[in-house]
């Protein structure tokens, strides 16, 4: 099993890709008791604990975003805003998630802010995320447990480059067949 975000070289050779909110329904469909799962070794840990029947073979990687969150970090802002819900995501590290409230995907993380009567949120995810959040929940209020949540590679993707490769028909992804 491979996460989505994986090359396309990775994902032809993985049996089934899945996404950080399908992950756990992934493993849980294969009758395979034996899951090799890539590249997360952090999300990979998350859905051992959902799916313990099976056996999870974790590779040895991580989303250079999400290890930044420490446990120390999520402490100090429950400390700073005592009211707030701790809100995680499953690639962060084991110790992160034991102290939060609730784990979940990015998009699920909007559904349940939205559902939820808490009115601030400790969200352990990548800065841009509080940006939709805030505009979709005015009411409420939103942290970071550290500032160093910046994924530079999702900040390459802009409307106005999409719109430039788009324009003018460049940067075109071509696969080998192989693949």
């Amino acid at each position: 099993v491979c996460y989505v975000n994986s090359s396309a070289a990775v994902k032809a050779e993985s049996d089934i890709a899945c996404t950080s909110s399908n992950a756990v329904e992934v493993v849980k469909s294969l009758k395979e008791k034996e899951v090799i799962f890539v590249p997360d070794k952090n999300l990979g840990r998350y859905v051992q604990s959902q799916v313990p029947e099976k056996k999870i073979i974790l590779w040895d990687g991580f989303c250079p975003t999400h290890i930044r969150v420490q446990e120390e970090d999520v402490l100090k802002a429950k400390e700073l805003h005592k009211d707030a819900e701790v809100i995680a995501h499953p690639e962060c590290h084991p110790s992160v998630l034991a102290l939060s409230d609730h784990i979940c995907s990015t998009g699920g993380m909007f559904t349940y802010v939205k559902q939820s009567r808490s009115k601030e949120f400790i969200i352990s995810t990548e800065s841009g995320m509080l940006y939709k959040l805030q505009k979709d929940n005015p009411d409420k209020k939103f942290y970071l447990p550290t500032q160093n949540l910046v994924c530079a590679n999702m900040k390459l993707i802009t409307l106005g480059w999409v719109a430039h490769s788009l324009e003018n028909l460049v940067y075109e992804v071509k696969v080998s067949d192989d693949v």
